[in-house]
Order: structure tokens, then C-alpha cells, then sequence
């Protein structure tokens, strides 16, 4: 069984795949995962560029669980940039839109949450099936 483990923003995060592969994931404000575009062959292989498939916001004993090991540090450029990007809210009772952004819910239109991540805390399982290109996630 892994050891916990104390994580901070700016942690890179080995995730193993079910095709003996692994995927990466850094750390953010606000219990954000970025997960890099990079797949390695073992969990030395770490991504050379800071490119995302996506920025979701992850539950905190999947992180700490040890499951997904520690493998690197890089720490953000500034404050600004260690939180992930906006993403939004449906609220299906109002038929209404929110951002949601750094703690905080602002109003907002339909054109302006066309494209950003659905605000939502995911299981590791579901992270590891859309990084894997399960896209039944798409029907929450």
C-alpha cells in the first residue's frame, strides 16, 4: 500500500495508466490538477513543457494517497499563475451561468463559459479515463 504523502502547488504527480504508460499531473491553487499532454514510458520521463491537456479541480486524498507519487517540483512563475483558469456553473433549476475563479462565483452568460471546464471536484478514476479518451465524462 503507497505512503501518504504531503503535497504543495508546484508538485508533479506520476499517474500510472492502465496501458503500463503514465500521465502527469501538477499542482494548483485551489485543489486544481493541471494534467500535462505529455505520456512517458515510466514515471522518469517527465514532461519538458508546460502544456495542459486540461486544469481540473482534483479530490484531495487522491493526491495524497501516495497512489500517484511525487516525481518532481516546479514551481509557478507567480501568484497569478498558480491558480487554475476559470471554469464554469449551470445551474440547471435558474437555467442560469456562473464563473467560478479563485474561491469566488461571479455571474455570467452562456458565451462566456462557451468552452471552459465544467466546475467540478473528480474522482482520480475519471481522470485516468479521460486522460485515457473516455469521453463519457462529457454527459455530466
Amino acid at each position: 500500500m503507497p505512503k501518504r504523502q504531503r503535497i504543495k502547488m508546484g508538485h508533479v504527480l506520476a499517474i500510472p495508466l492502465p496501458d503500463d504508460t503514465f500521465a502527469f499531473g501538477k499542482i494548483f491553487n485551489d485543489a486544481g490538477i493541471g494534467i500535462y499532454k505529455h505520456i512517458g514510458r515510466d514515471y522518469n520521463e517527465l514532461p519538458q513543457k508546460e502544456e495542459f491537456q486540461f486544469i481540473v479541480g482534483v479530490y484531495d486524498d487522491v493526491v495524497k494517497s501516495g497512489e500517484w507519487p511525487k516525481v518532481d517540483y516546479r514551481p509557478f512563475e507567480d501568484e497569478e499563475s498558480a491558480w487554475p483558469p476559470p471554469s464554469c456553473i449551470f445551474d440547471v433549476i435558474s437555467k442560469g451561468y456562473s464563473l467560478y475563479h479563485k474561491g469566488e462565483i461571479y455571474d455570467s452568460t452562456e458565451e462566456e463559459c462557451e468552452g471552459l471546464e465544467v466546475a467540478a471536484i473528480w474522482e482520480g478514476h475519471a481522470i485516468i479515463e479521460r486522460i485515457m479518451g473516455d469521453e463519457s465524462w462529457r454527459e455530466y
